[in-house]
């Protein structure tokens, strides 16, 4: 497992944007994919985007285009930067880390919030 913090949350209108940081206590390569989670009062949480080992991305459909997801391995660090955001994007956003091995979502950050308003 990893220690994950998360940065960079907070109150933004609607087309506005955002970028969320996850700082890893030790190396992300050594993790199968890195990723951004959210979850908003009442709804199940949703994988939002995700980095593989090899820098490959997905997107869950609501954000693509919107969002991007990126890493910067030698800092250990995780971006998810959030483009034309919406009230519906509205959320808790969680760092997390799928184990290589067991290939699960093993390690949580705290979270930090977006809140989108009109």
């Amino acid at each position: 497992q990893v220690q994950l913090v998360e940065s960079g949350g907070g109150l933004v209108q609607a087309g506005g944007s955002l970028r969320l940081s996850c700082a890893a206590s030790r190396s992300i390569f050594n993790f199968n994919r890195m990723g951004w989670y959210r979850q908003a009062p009442g709804l199940q949480r949703e994988l939002v985007a995700v980095i593989g080992r090899w820098g490959t991305t997905e997107y869950t459909d609501s954000v693509k285009g919107r969002f991007t997801i990126s890493r910067d391995v030698a800092k250990n660090t995780v971006s998810l930067q959030m483009n034309s955001l919406k009230q519906e994007d509205t959320a808790v956003y969680l760092c997390a880390a799928e184990d290589l091995r067991k290939g699960i979502w093993d390690s949580w950050g705290q979270g930090t919030q977006v809140t989108v308003s009109s």
